[in-house]
């Protein structure tokens, strides 16, 4: 282990000091690259939490360069002694692990499980890796959360041999998730650990997931994050004959309908107008597209809802999460509006206050500001850790 590391290590054992290690957390998506820094002793303190917006096709060498210059604009320190990173596909892998040139390896060959995410990400990877030569890099995968679902949940209905080239549900949004069980335990809510729990998390990307006494059975996103209920700009689930179709009407070919399916489809498509529910939400009265787009997205939330309580045989706890699930009232109050046969009904003097329980019913529903950053940070301490237990081991 390089000596640095070691150094690292040691201090993130002593706990908190005035010489705590530095973690850098990167949360890198299609149009934004948010960045937190973290001082991690027994716990992790958050000291720096900023968003890099606009990036759309900009390298991951300037990306980083703008990083580098902000971190050390907006705080003290010039190097972080360790840097975690949101990977959304991560296939099997069921637990963080530390970037090695086989994990990058690795990552560049299932691309093309997520061609929308992985290049960036991996670019990001060896760009800080450059900067920050000395500085540890651990991959926390999104797709981890999921990686217990049951067959019938992951197998998809296609010839068998499929599966064994790594053809199945993954689901996404697993840090997330993550985070929001974890608030739910520290709340006391009984669900966490013995119960039904539906957890929404509903932003730009949007999906939802089916939890049972602790552990995940099913997510709305299958093999990619486009899958489930429609998005900002991505369409959710199709039918699969749409693709053969619109290969023979419009001569589309495979790249052109991923672009369409990712960018250019959902609210955006819907709407013709924003991929911004605020936006929508602001023009409704006067424009029946953003009033259709509204209603299908809300439409779609509430079928998923009525589909996990089913899975689940029922639901204890309801959680929003996501810039919409966080923030847009009138969005919860439709996705809930018909749930009371399941137990679910708001109270709408709450909702509009964006209260943390917002139920009125036997289920509780909750709204919780979801905290992705710090569960990198924690699960980047953790492996760090762990590295130094290895290494004993070893010698």
């Amino acid at each position: 282990m390089p000596l640095r590391c070691a150094r690292v290590i040691a201090r993130l054992l002593v706990g908190v000091c005035p010489t705590m290690p530095h973690i850098l957390t990167i949360n890198a998506g299609s149009s934004s690259v948010r960045y937190a820094l973290f001082a991690a002793g027994a716990r992790c303190v958050r000291l720096l939490d900023e968003k890099i917006e606009r990036i759309g096709g900009e390298a991951a060498n300037a990306i980083a360069d703008r990083l580098v210059q902000e971190l050390r604009a907006r705080s003290s320190i010039a190097t972080p002694d360790a840097i975690g990173h949101r990977v959304v596909h991560g296939m099997l892998h069921t637990q963080p692990e530390r970037v090695t040139p086989g994990l990058l390896d690795e990552l560049r060959r299932i691309t093309p499980y997520d061609p929308e995410h992985l290049p960036r990400e991996i670019a990001l990877i060896e760009a800080l890796q450059r900067r920050f030569p000395n500085a540890p890099q651990v991959a926390c995968f999104d797709t981890a959360f999921h990686r217990h679902m049951p067959a019938v949940a992951t197998r998809l209905p296609i010839p068998r041999r499929y599966a064994a080239n790594g053809v199945q549900r993954y689901g996404f949004h697993g840090l997330s998730y993550t985070f929001l069980m974890q608030e739910l335990a520290r709340l006391g809510d009984p669900a966490a650990a013995q119960g039904r729990v539906i957890l929404a998390h509903l932003g730009g990307g949007a999906s939802l997931a089916a939890v049972l006494n602790g552990g995940c059975i099913d997510t709305s996103m299958g093999f990619t994050p486009a899958a489930g209920l429609l998005m900002g700009t991505r369409s959710g689930d199709l039918d699969p004959g749409l693709m053969s179709y619109l290969a023979l009407s419009e001569s589309m070919s495979a790249a052109q309908f991923q672009t369409m399916v990712n960018h250019e489809s959902g609210l955006i498509g819907i709407s013709e107008t924003s991929a911004d529910v605020r936006d929508l939400l602001e023009r409704e009265g006067s424009d029946a597209r953003a009033h259709e787009a509204l209603d299908m997205f809300c439409y779609q939330a509430k079928k998923w809802i009525g589909a996990f309580a089913a899975a689940l045989s029922g639901v204890d706890s309801l959680v929003f999460a996501g810039g919409i699930g966080e923030n847009s009232a009138p969005v919860r109050r439709r996705i809930c509006a018909g749930l009371q046969f399941l137990g679910i009904e708001i109270d709408d003097a709450l909702n509009e206050r964006h209260a943390a329980c917002i139920s009125s019913e036997r289920v509780v529903v909750r709204v919780i500001r979801t905290d992705e950053e710090s569960v990198i940070a924690d699960l980047t301490r953790r492996v760090l850790v762990m590295i130094e237990g290895v290494d004993h081991e070893k010698n």
